[in-house]
């Protein structure tokens, strides 16, 4: 059973669809789960209704890539969370269009980098003020004490990017996966001493609208396994990538 009792908020980017709305599902149906969770909010009508029917839910504005946006965003959930800090940010907004070496563009190029490798960065830069807070009041790593969450993709490793997982071919989203990995391990590095958890973690090929209908896993297998794994990430997998099953992923 998992267990976020000792997590005390969470917030999530990109929580008005596929993973990031899945999560909220799974996290409302866990029995010891956290106090405050907070969701960017948009027009998804599920989100909504969740809120509405679950006051730990606080559905917050949040452009990631408007930093006037962000910084709104962060006054709120300071309001929100208090003293106690935040506990976990989640990144999990991202983009996915498709284009080969025939029809990649530079703005396409840029957007995805702008959405999946810079917005996390500065999201993160953001809120770590609410994260320091957190990581104040405790010991060990965890999101018991204070993480970042950085959600990547398996297409990011550049060892795999060879044979059949070669196939793929997304220039833009494999190297914004990849640039996005480098940050999680940079941030890993100037925020160890504070006691910041900082994982890249794979959720495995979902069908969602950015996985495609071909996907091999369903949104509710993947969160499934998923929510275990952040709930026991520890020191150890600090600066790490790892899979939704758990296992380390090469760089």
């Amino acid at each position: 059973m998992l267990n976020f009792s000792k997590c005390h908020s969470i917030l999530i980017t990109g929580a008005s669809r596929g993973l990031g709305l899945e999560m909220v599902r799974q996290l409302l149906s866990t029995p010891e789960r956290p106090k405050k969770n907070h969701r960017n909010r948009c027009r998804g009508t599920e989100l909504q209704a969740l809120a509405k029917s679950h006051p730990e839910v606080h559905v917050v504005t949040l452009d990631v890539t408007s930093d006037v946006s962000v910084n709104d965003a962060v006054q709120e959930v300071k309001s929100i969370v208090g003293a106690d800090g935040l506990n976990c940010l989640i990144n999990n907004a991202a983009i996915n269009i498709h284009c080969d070496l025939d029809t990649v563009t530079r703005d396409v190029m840029m957007k995805t980098y702008e959405i999946n490798t810079v917005a996390p960065l500065f999201v993160t830069k953001a809120f770590l003020p609410l994260l320091r807070e957190a990581a104040g009041q405790g010991s060990g790593m965890g999101i018991h004490r204070s993480a970042v969450i950085n959600v990547s993709s398996i297409l990011g490793s550049v060892q795999l990017n060879w044979g059949e997982m070669g196939a793929p071919k997304l220039y833009a989203y494999r190297p914004s996966k990849s640039a996005l990995n480098m940050i999680t391990r940079s941030l890993a590095v100037d925020l160890e001493a504070e006691g910041i958890l900082c994982v890249a973690l794979h959720p495995g090929w979902v069908r969602t609208d950015l996985g495609g209908a071909d996907a091999d896993m369903s949104v509710e297998e993947s969160i499934s396994s998923v929510l275990p794994v952040i709930c026991g990430l520890t020191e150890k997998d600090h600066g790490g990538f790892v899979s939704y099953n758990g296992e380390t992923l090469p760089w």
